[in-house]
């Protein structure tokens, strides 16, 4: 059995930040990642924008990777396993994590004292979301299609309708068009768009390419391959307005419809019913102490830097656990997201002095109002946000001096 300080599982943007930091703070770690190059969805992401809160300058996707690569093969305490699967995480003796891998040497168990979950997300299908219809060739993911356009050179469509406003899916609007197909519509089920608003204005109207929000597709048409959509708006409880239904011809259906951490493997932790990530403290410790989480894993981020930020935390206070050198903790204080916000991370933090910061998501665009973070009739801080929207993930400090039982976010 191999054992080690910490082991990373995942080679994206999370997995290679919190390598690093891991390294830095005096841990071996093994770095596991089931690919043949580290790197994860980076590596197909090849417009620009990455970069300018982490290395403050604008980079593409392959070159903020190709940056991190280079960062952890300087490390001398990381060993990189590639081309190696992960097929099971479990306790093992005196608080420590046993995974079973299969790489180049078959079948191996390694023995972790701390292990951080940095898999990432895959992106809801069309069985994910019951999308009424046939089941034709030509409706694919946003993913997908970026992989199929950007890595193997393949177009998949002439005439294109994309379902979900995520950033991927605004993002491929302008690729597809770039590549010469006619991005008919996106249609957006939700009253807000589920992407950055740099993405709607640089992807969707630079481009004169229409955004319908309140409006799904009601069915796919076609036999062999995608003929068309029906479409129209649906009402506040999302249900089709049939009186709305419309026919737009096309040959293919790309989904932007969101995405699900990959937490199949994971052993049994709690879970946010909102996220579908762990549960996590204010060190990323799931209610296994010897387990981590953080990136898209934990909760989905629209920026990569905001990934290796929290991925960079998360590699230290997985290091201290190994060292036996993480702040000791003291009674528990839960956070609660108030009314008007989808989540609110982390869940718990513990009593005493000093500054927290969490990360929230509103559930509808806010304008001009106030985010306070009170613990009883105690205001322990404010955050005034002059515009926020759901796509945008925001982040809040506030001292959390004198606190107890449970602090809850609200809105002004």
């Amino acid at each position: 059995m191999t054992k080690t300080d910490v082991l990373v599982l995942g080679g994206g943007p999370a997995g290679m930040s919190c390598a690093i930091s891991a390294s830095r703070n005096g841990s071996h770690v093994i770095l596991v990642e089931r690919d043949a190059v580290l790197g994860g969805i980076l590596n197909q992401c090849i417009h620009n924008g990455f970069g300018l809160h982490y290395f403050k300058e604008e980079l593409t996707g392959p070159e903020f990777a190709h940056r991190f690569r280079k960062m952890v093969e300087a490390e001398k305490n990381i060993e990189i396993r590639l081309n190696t699967l992960v097929t099971k995480i479990d306790e093992g003796k005196n608080s420590t994590g046993i995974v079973e891998v299969l790489g180049a040497n078959g079948f191996e168990q390694i023995q972790a004292k701390s292990v951080v979950m940095c898999m990432g997300c895959r992106e809801r299908t069309a069985g994910n979301i019951n999308l009424c219809g046939t089941r034709p060739m030509g409706v694919l993911t946003a993913g997908t299609v970026q992989k199929m356009v950007n890595i193997d050179g393949k177009m998949v469509g002439k005439d294109v309708v994309i379902l979900g406003s995520g950033d991927i899916g605004l993002i491929m609007a302008r690729r597809l068009t770039l590549e010469g197909a006619k991005v008919h519509a996106v249609l957006e089920i939700n009253s807000t768009s589920g992407g950055l608003r740099r993405n709607i204005m640089q992807c969707l109207e630079d481009f004169d390419i229409p955004l319908y929000l309140n409006t799904t597709i009601f069915e796919v048409v076609g036999k062999e391959h995608v003929e068309g959509v029906y479409y129209g708006k649906v009402d506040e409880k999302f249900q089709p307005i049939e009186s709305t239904r419309k026919f737009l011809k096309c040959d293919t259906v790309v989904l932007s419809v969101g995405l699900i951490p990959e937490m199949e493997l994971s052993p049994e932790v709690e879970k946010s019913r909102v996220t579908n990530g762990a549960v996590v403290n204010e060190f990323y410790q799931t209610q296994k102490p010897w387990l981590f989480s953080c990136g898209n894993i934990l909760h989905i981020h629209d920026l990569v830097d905001n990934v290796a930020l929290e991925a960079e935390q998360a590699g230290k206070y997985a290091s201290d656990f190994a060292h036996k050198k993480l702040p000791s903790t003291a009674e528990k204080i839960y956070i609660k997201a108030g009314s008007g916000f989808s989540y609110v991370l982390p869940s718990i933090i513990y009593e005493g002095a000093g500054q927290v910061e969490v990360k929230f998501r509103l559930k509808e665009k806010v304008v001009k109002k106030t985010i306070v973070a009170k613990c009883g009739a105690n205001i322990l801080g404010k955050k005034y946000v002059l515009a926020g929207i759901p796509g945008e993930m925001m982040k809040f400090s506030f001292e959390k001096n004198g606190a107890k039982g449970e602090i809850e976010l609200q809105i002004e």
